[in-house]
């Protein structure tokens, strides 16, 4: 299935059972929902999807049942985050294998690579496959920024297509778009920033509260696409306490909590994570609850030509 790269593209969080099983049903319960609000492709296993303690097993059932539930409807890629390259290349052959539509493809984890190694081990990824591959940019985190100069050694790679732009400075939207102009989709991907970085360009959003809240984070891309800015900054302002929960080291906690409230998911997280407990937890609830009283009208969004 074709990506364009456009719209919302939603980080899904990996529904566990009270044991750390896969809670697949829950997982297409979400994705079901996800695609009824009008999401344009599905990302799994990523940060927020608890990719660390994920084996490729496990990321294999969540692409088949992520694939059975679309029938179609839109797209889903896998997330390739790897200590090797060796192992990034063994799970993107196998995600194209088993139907994968897209990739997007971190830097080496566990150690930090040079500029020199970083373009090698994405670039190597890229030549095993020919799936589309979007990059994950994100220094804040990661510790490894993808510059300029490496953007343009990846430009022979077509399948390489996308960047998810998640170096909290909203001006590198400008900054690939006039070194670059349209060779590199750009999707936002940090909640806070997004209506930000839409508004200079960026072609999409890969949204974390969009686990808990898919219409809303879908209405707001749509209505400043289609330049309904102050109908989509209302729905932003009220967004931005709720979408605060995603830049935080427990953002997993956070979302999966918000999951539980809006009914599109569990609590239960996987070792060494825990639910979140105490004061912490008064504060999280108290945002998550305070957001849903006032939880705005929405216009009909899906209507909206983008």
């Amino acid at each position: 299935m074709t990506i364009n790269w456009n719209g919302v593209y939603p980080a899904v969080t990996t529904p566990f059972f009270e044991n750390e099983e896969l809670d697949l049903k829950t997982f297409q319960h979400n994705i079901e929902a996800q695609i009824n609000a009008g999401v344009d492709g599905i990302i799994i296993g990523g940060s927020l999807g608890e990719s660390s303690t994920l084996t490729h097993d496990e990321r294999i059932e969540l692409l088949k049942a992520s694939i059975e539930q679309s029938k179609g409807r839109v797209p889903t890629l896998v997330n390739i985050a790897e200590g090797s390259t060796r192992t990034a290349i063994e799970l993107a052959l196998r995600s194209e294998k088993e139907g994968a539509d897209g990739l997007m493809v971190l830097p080496p984890m566990m150690y930090k690579p040079t500029d020199e190694e970083t373009v090698a081990h994405f670039v190597a990824v890229a030549e095993s496959t020919s799936l589309p591959i979007l990059l994950y940019n994100n220094p804040v985190d990661y510790k490894i920024e993808i510059t300029m100069d490496m953007f343009e050694k990846f430009l022979p790679y077509k399948n390489i297509q996308a960047v998810k732009e998640s170096t909290r400075d909203i001006s590198n939207v400008t900054r690939l778009k006039n070194r670059f102009g349209d060779r590199f989709k750009i999707l936002c991907g940090v909640d806070t920033l997004a209506m930000e970085e839409l508004l200079m360009g960026a072609d999409g959003w890969v949204a974390g509260l969009v686990d808990a809240f898919p219409a809303e984070t879908v209405a707001i891309y749509r209505l400043v696409k289609a330049g309904r800015i102050d109908e989509a900054l209302d729905i932003y302002r009220w967004f931005l306490p709720i979408l605060e929960l995603d830049i935080n080291p427990q953002l997993v906690q956070n979302i999966k909590l918000a999951q539980v409230y809006t009914e599109l998911g569990t609590e239960h997280v996987r070792a060494p994570r825990k639910k979140l407990i105490g004061d912490e937890r008064k504060r999280v609830i108290g945002i998550i609850e305070e957001g849903i009283k006032d939880r705005p009208d929405l216009p009909d969004y899906l209507s909206i030509e983008v």
